[in-house]
């Protein structure tokens, strides 16, 4: 008897073992059109709206580094429940980000029923966005599950803000095990991002006595965002290019901007006087295939954080709701 008892917790321990592991292979048997079902999807999103890249590479940051890569932002609120999406951090995340998930889960659910998780799926979509864009390849390990919690109040203090000082933002990557460097090299994504002009007017509009904008801003792009932004108290949806040189590919550009006075929010002038930061800024500036690098360990560290696997989630039927 005392034997198929250690012999029952061998097996038990055995399958969770399984359970817990990713493989970049794992619907290959399952569902083995999954990434070419993706990959058409989001082609042909990023062809028809070309911000799509941007939306879903940022709400698959705000995904993962909140709680984990569990797709618990994708779901909606309820009467009973107000979910991670509609958390104040949350609400300008991009509707094209959410639809492309959706489109893709559809499409997904069509050829292999019940089989692959919306975690999954955002994964390997921002991948293949980032690619698209002319950024780096990286392997997405496949396997993840969907959360079963979703709590916008939960939301607080674990996203990094653009009004953050370096040392609040290392504080929030280095709690998930994230490097100075890693974090940098992170921020790149602003390269293909946009942001806001609520976020960054208090530097462009009568700042001081002394100057109408943040003297850490080069004068005539502060002069160009005044000019983007006018109506933004009108229009709070305006939006300008993290990266004004090249605002439509995934390069460099956004670290060189740096040292011009060409940063759009405060944390990018601070990535960029702080010493912490600053000579990884300069290093990707220099070398675009040492950013391109860094980048692309740096978020197959990130698609691993936090993950549910085996019976800890569950495959959503429907992206935006629990089963």
């Amino acid at each position: 008897m005392a034997m198929l008892l250690i012999l029952f917790l061998v097996l038990l321990s055995s399958s969770a073992s399984v359970e817990s592991r990713l493989y970049t292979n794992y619907y290959s048997k399952s569902c083995p059109r999954f990434t070419q079902i993706v990959q058409d999807i989001v082609t042909n999103k990023q062809i028809s709206t070309p911000t799509t890249a941007a939306a879903t590479l940022r709400l698959f940051f705000h995904d993962c580094l909140h709680n984990g890569c569990d797709a618990s932002v994708l779901v909606s609120s309820t009467p009973f429940n107000k979910a991670e999406r509609d958390a104040d951090i949350n609400l300008s995340l991009p509707g094209d980000a959410f639809d492309v998930v959706v489109r893709a889960k559809t499409a997904v659910e069509l050829a292999c029923p019940g089989t692959v998780s919306c975690a999954d799926i955002l994964a390997v979509a921002a991948r293949d966005l980032v690619t698209m864009m002319g950024g780096p390849y990286y392997n997405v390990p496949l396997g993840r599950r969907d959360g079963k919690s979703s709590r916008a109040a939960a939301v607080d203090g674990t996203l990094p803000l653009p009004t953050m000082t370096i040392s609040q933002l290392i504080n929030v990557f280095g709690s998930r095990g994230f490097s100075v460097q890693e974090m940098v090299a992170l921020t790149g994504a602003h390269t293909i991002g946009f942001s806001h002009c609520k976020e960054f007017t208090a530097a462009i509009y009568n700042y001081s006595r002394a100057g109408q904008s943040d003297p850490e801003y080069n004068p005539r792009y502060a002069a160009g965002l005044r000019n983007a932004c006018a109506d933004f108290q009108k229009n709070p949806t305006l939006s300008v290019f993290n990266d004004i040189m090249t605002p439509n590919k995934f390069d460099n550009a956004y670290f060189q901007n740096l040292p011009k006075g060409l940063g759009l929010l405060k944390s990018d002038h601070a990535l960029f006087n702080d010493p912490r930061t600053r000579p990884f800024v300069e290093l990707y500036g220099k070398d675009q295939s040492k950013f391109f690098y860094a980048f692309a360990r740096a978020m197959e560290k990130l698609s691993v954080y936090g993950i549910q696997t085996g019976r800890k989630g569950e495959i959503r039927r429907r992206c935006d709701e629990f089963n």
